[in-house]
C-alpha cells in the first residue's frame, strides 16, 4: 500500500448522488481476488456502451480526466453492497482520494483499509468543488485539510488509526505484523495458566 501524505491532483467530478458499488465495479467483474486490472472495469456500464466503446460523454473518458487522482462525488457515493473491489478498482484506475459530502460506511472502511482516502467535506465547499471540475487540489492528510488554488479550504476527519495506517503506507495486518517482535516478548515473557 503506498503511503499518503499529501495529494496534490486536478479533479474528476461525478455529480450524481448515489453512485453505489456495483456501479462503481459491476457485479460480473468480482470473480477475482487480483487488485490488479480492476481499474478497466471502473464504471464499466457509464463509460462503455452495449458494444464495449467508450462514450465520450463520459467524465472518465474525457481528455480532462487522464491523470486526475481526485474524483468529486455526488452525496452518498458508494452506497450498496459492500466489496473491497469497488475501492481496488478505483486505486488501479489511478484514483487516490474521494471527496464527497457523504461516503457510505462500509465502502469508506474498505477505502481506508486499501489505501484510498475518503474525504468528507461540507456543502458549500463541495458546491464549490462541484462547479469547478479539473481544479487543483492540495489535500493533506496530517493536517486534515483540503485546499483549492484560491487558498479556500475545508477540514475533514479521518479515524486516527486510519490516518496512521495511510501516513505509513500500511493496512491493519501489515500494522500488526510490523508488531511481531512486541508479541513474541509480549507472550514470552507472559506467565501462562491453564
Amino acid at each position: 500500500m503506498e503511503a499518503i501524505e499529501i495529494i496534490r491532483s486536478r479533479t474528476v467530478v461525478l455529480a450524481q448522488a448515489n453512485v453505489d458499488t456495483d456501479q462503481i465495479i459491476p457485479a460480473r467483474f468480482l470473480t477475482t481476488t487480483s487488485r490488479d486490472g480492476l481499474g478497466a472495469h471502473l464504471f464499466a456500464d457509464h463509460r462503455f456502451d452495449a458494444h464495449g466503446q467508450p462514450r465520450a460523454d463520459f467524465v472518465f473518458n474525457t481528455a480532462e480526466a487522464a491523470g486526475c487522482q481526485v474524483l468529486v462525488a455526488g452525496h452518498n457515493f458508494a452506497c450498496g453492497s459492500s466489496r473491497e473491489h469497488a475501492p481496488w478498482a478505483l486505486l488501479d484506475f489511478g484514483v487516490r482520494a474521494v471527496i464527497s459530502t457523504g461516503i457510505a460506511d462500509i465502502f469508506r472502511t474498505n477505502a481506508l483499509r486499501n489505501g484510498l482516502l475518503p474525504v468528507v467535506v461540507d456543502d458549500d465547499f463541495h458546491k464549490k468543488l462541484l462547479a469547478s471540475p479539473g481544479t487543483e487540489v492540495e489535500i493533506d492528510l496530517r493536517r486534515g485539510t483540503v485546499t483549492l488554488p484560491d487558498g479556500a479550504h475545508a477540514e475533514f476527519e479521518i479515524e486516527p488509526f486510519a490516518r496512521f495506517c495511510l501516513l505509513e503506507g500500511v493496512d491493519p495486518l501489515g500494522y500488526l505484523l510490523s508488531k511481531e517482535p512486541e508479541i513474541r516478548h509480549y507472550e514470552g515473557e507472559r506467565a501462562w495458566r491453564p
